[in-house]
């Protein structure tokens, strides 16, 4: 095998780790062709066999419908463990470390919580368990770039506001969010970030490359920088992993 399709989920954030990815593949002189797309045309290609390596699928519920037998994808190593959480910018509202200290604040928390519509049904579910409208907070759903740039604004002023987010992500690039604890463990804890490669492709690829693949871990913070590169500096996501690989992406 010479060339390598590669299929990622249609986000900047997929785009990026699956970049970085690449350059593993590159070192092993495979050329590579990108396949993006909805989940619906993804999931046809796949079937098709049109596509030998996947990055990446967040298992085992984000992207369950990955793991269709149908499909013929085996998984793959661990990129990194995404987690869904409720995050503060620094310094602001210190006395509320957790979701069940909203609402005991004295006002201090906007009590408006922005939320993506990619992860509405999470913020409901949190809502609801801390019993948060009955403490006078309302969720406004967002377009998902639309509710990230709000965040970014709340991050820059340092605004006491509840801001729903993956990690990684770019927002976190930077270290200036921290994490709400989640005492009722109710906001769908930790994913795994895994490659899929195509069962009758792994065959023909070499097997110190798959050994390489399988112990490649990204980690969050690589995988936000790389998506802040991308989003606020203005690199494509082939610069972005060539600073991740040459050690400019992140200070030492």
């Amino acid at each position: 095998m010479t060339t390598v399709t590669l299929g990622h989920p249609e986000t900047i954030l997929h785009a990026a780790a699956a970049a970085a990815v690449v350059r593993v593949l590159e070192a092993y002189d495979l050329d590579v062709e990108y396949v993006t797309g909805s989940r619906d045309e993804l999931k046809a290609a796949m079937k098709a066999g049109g596509i030998d390596l996947f990055v990446s699928a967040w298992l085992p519920d984000v992207d369950a419908l990955w793991l269709d037998p149908s499909l013929g994808m085996d998984v793959l190593g661990e990129l990194y463990k995404p987690v869904f959480g409720w995050f503060m910018p620094e310094g602001c509202a210190p006395d509320v470390v957790s979701i069940a200290d909203l609402g005991r604040d004295d006002g201090v928390v906007n009590r408006n919580i922005v939320a993506a519509e990619s992860v509405l049904e999470r913020v409901r579910l949190g809502v609801a368990s801390y019993g948060l409208t009955e403490r006078g907070f309302t969720i406004e759903a967002r377009p998902d770039e639309e509710a990230w740039q709000h965040a970014a604004k709340a991050i820059e002023a340092g605004e006491a506001s509840v801001l729903p987010l993956w990690q990684p992500h770019f927002l976190h690039h930077g270290g200036r969010l921290r994490q709400l604890e989640d005492p009722k463990n109710v906001l769908a804890g930790e994913q795994a970030a895994r490659m899929l490669v195509r069962r009758e492709a792994r065959g023909e690829l070499d097997s110190d490359l798959l050994d390489e693949l399988d112990e490649l871990m990204l980690g969050h913070k690589v995988v936000s920088a790389l998506e802040y590169a991308v989003r606020c500096d203005g690199m494509t996501t082939d610069e972005a992993a060539e600073a991740w690989q040459r050690g400019r992406l992140l200070p030492r």
